[in-house]
């Protein structure tokens, strides 16, 4: 059987209602959600979603909270990053001042 959806994906069943760019958004984030990940107490890639922001590794029945549509999200990384000693909170704070600055700054032009 052929595949009806092929640039749509997920998002084929809404056809031409709510706009291209929702349904490229819904698409992308039903893609990534729907993907195995990486557990990280074994390191297999067995993760799934089970519910909302709770994820189930398949096969070392590992279960934790992570982001709603995938299991780890930036703010994660950084936490994780930070308490590891890889980088100080005074740089994330730093980082994100300067792409707040360009944002500004991309708006006034």
């Amino acid at each position: 059987m052929a595949k009806r959806t092929k640039k749509v994906g997920p998002a084929g069943r809404f056809s031409a209602r709510y706009g291209v760019r929702t349904r490229t958004q819904i698409r992308n984030v039903e893609i990534t959600q729907k993907q195995k990940h990486i557990c990280p107490s074994c390191g297999d890639k067995k993760v799934k979603r089970v519910g909302t922001s709770i994820w189930q590794c398949r096969k070392c029945g590992g279960k934790f909270a992570g982001g709603a549509y995938q299991p780890r999200t930036e703010p994660g990384q950084n936490v994780d990053k930070i308490l590891r000693g890889e980088i100080k909170q005074e740089e994330i704070m730093q980082k994100e001042e300067r792409e707040a600055k360009k944002e500004v700054e991309g708006e006034k032009e």
